[in-house]
């Protein structure tokens, strides 16, 4: 079998279809994975004989148009014709697939594309959806604006056109049933990969020092961390975690003035990932009047990656879904390490991975973000706080793996 894992994104920041690219070729398949060039691919992909990667450059005219919406939909159209003719050709120049599987968004214009291909090469062609494309649209021209209505109109329209479909939550598989009227949909929920695993204590000490040596920071004593993935787009909510923290400066010097000698750990916050508003958030943390709390920014190879996650104490997840119907894959990287996630409550779906009080937390406020660090990090280090058993229950969380999920839910859609 032949299978074209399609991505008009950055394929270093794809990890979803990266994990089905390498599914496929376990199962014997041989795959091309297509998509934009940009951060490196892990060594499991680069390696693999079975895996074929034909990397085109991204159109980004669009990223010059400044605050003008008109300008904005204008340079979208022409990246839009230009992403269409690259992955267009990198499509038409592999060897004739038997399935070709999309990831949707964005949806212009790879669901035109993917059927187009697919048609003219009597290969399946399934979906994988991560989200909804016309509500990340709406992110930046308004949920009224015409450009939002033709992208729903498109995904809609030539997500009907597919074989099969793939998604991340049953609130999503409901949604494209009931609003989109597509069938069949199948729930493959992320999960984390075999690398994401929990690290023992002493590996784990020495991984910690030698980071915290890199990112320069301070400790006189115990030092929480907590680990922020992110890809630094638009449904990321960094506005809330800066008001956050100077509300916990506040509260942690009013706990130590309650008595003499009393002192609370050190919290070091990493925001790891790279993109276009990375810049914009490090000047207003530069700017914070911040003594305990300590925020760091740092891209992380792939391989770093799940190291640094396994030693986190706590997850810290803002990701403020532009749809209600997604989750983030973070969520499940921080599970599969062991590590309980604190996250931005934006409905049901979430609850579908993160319960509150089990495997994590989850908050609406920055003061509610502020209350929960705090309390999370009052008795810190010890074992017998609401963190170690948060930290239980994100164990619990982490089966089944990728693999085991991908094996039963995602192979009878792909390779019937």
């Amino acid at each position: 079998m032949r299978a074209t894992v399609v991505v008009v994104g950055d394929l270093g920041r794809s990890p979803r279809m990266q994990y089905h690219a390498r599914a496929l070729a376990a199962h014997d398949a041989s795959v091309d994975l297509i998509g934009y060039a940009g951060a490196a691919l892990p060594h499991a992909i680069t390696s693999d004989p079975r895996i074929a990667v034909h990397r085109v450059g991204e159109p980004r005219l669009r990223h010059r148009s400044g605050s003008s919406i008109t300008l904005y939909v204008l340079f979208a159209m022409i990246d839009g014709v230009r992403s269409t003719i690259r992955i267009g050709r990198a499509l038409w120049n592999v060897p004739p697939p038997d399935l070709i599987l999309a990831q949707n968004p964005p949806s212009v214009p790879t669901l035109f594309i993917a059927w187009f291909v697919a048609r003219f090469r009597k290969a399946r062609l399934v979906i994988d959806w991560h989200n909804l494309g016309h509500t990340l649209v709406a992110l930046r021209l308004g949920r009224r604006h015409p450009m939002v209505r033709l992208s729903r109109w498109f995904e809609r329209s030539f997500g009907r056109r597919a074989d099969a479909h793939l998604c991340v939550s049953r609130g999503f598989a409901k949604y494209l049933q009931d609003r989109f009227r597509l069938a069949p949909v199948t729930v493959l929920y992320d999960r984390p990969a075999s690398v994401f695993v929990s690290i023992q204590r002493s590996e784990g000490e020495q991984l910690r020092q030698a980071l915290f040596s890199r990112l320069g920071v301070r400790s006189g004593g115990p030092v929480g961390f907590i680990v922020c993935p992110t890809s630094w787009t638009e449904d990321e909510d960094f506005d809330l975690v800066i008001d956050a923290v100077a509300r916990i400066e506040d509260r942690i010097r009013g706990w130590e003035a309650g008595r003499a000698g009393r002192r609370f750990a050190e919290l070091v916050i990493l925001v790891t990932g790279d993109g276009r508003r990375r810049k914009e958030f490090e000047r207003r943390f530069a700017g914070l009047p911040a003594h305990r709390v300590q925020l760091r920014t740092r891209w992380l190879e792939p391989e770093d990656y799940p190291r640094i996650v396994g030693v986190a104490d706590l997850g810290l997840c803002l990701h403020r879904s532009s749809s209600g119907v997604d989750i983030p894959m973070k969520v499940a990287d921080l599970f599969g390490a062991g590590v309980p996630v604190c996250a931005l409550d934006y409905g049901a779906c979430l609850a579908e991975r993160v319960r509150h009080g089990d495997n994590g937390l989850l908050f609406s406020t920055a003061r509610q973000l502020a209350d929960v660090l705090f309390e999370l990090f009052e008795t810190f280090p010890d074992e017998r706080s609401q963190l170690a058993r948060l930290r239980a229950g994100a164990r619990r969380s982490a089966q089944p793996t990728w693999e085991e999920g991908w094996a039963k839910e995602a192979r009878p859609v792909l390779m019937p």
